[in-house]
């Protein structure tokens, strides 16, 4: 147990540091609420319609495949690292691995998932 004492202090400190600190804001903060404060803000912009409107599913789609591609980029960067020491297995391995997520890519592209000027079908 002993070597986790220096992190339960710092633990300790964090939490009451955060503690403290909302503490303070709220003794010491200003509290008058008006109407532009209570207002929603959007970008500087006034809102206009309703807060509960239905997104697209492709915005869904497009940030998950987001995700997906940006993670897949992250592994080039340890194969980057160690590309001479892996000589030419390493170099095949990972043009196989571009080639997996290129046909990846190409799929999503033919189904038109990142396509925002095709219509959605409507169901019904």
């Amino acid at each position: 147990m002993k070597e986790y004492l220096p992190i339960l202090i710092v633990f300790i400190f964090v939490l009451g540091f955060a503690v403290t600190n909302i503490i303070l804001s709220y003794a010491f903060g200003k509290h008058k609420n008006t109407r532009a404060k209570l207002m929603p803000y959007e970008c500087g912009v006034d809102p206009v319609g309703s807060a509960h409107q239905r997104f697209s599913v492709k915005f869904y789609l497009v940030a998950m495949l987001f995700i997906l591609f940006d993670v897949e980029a992250i592994f080039l960067y340890p194969w980057a690292v160690i590309a001479r020491d892996l000589k030419m297995f390493g170099f095949w391995e990972m043009l196989v691995y571009i080639a997996l997520v290129l046909v990846g890519f190409f799929y999503i592209w033919k189904k038109g998932i990142i396509d925002w000027n095709k219509p959605e079908r409507s169901e019904g």
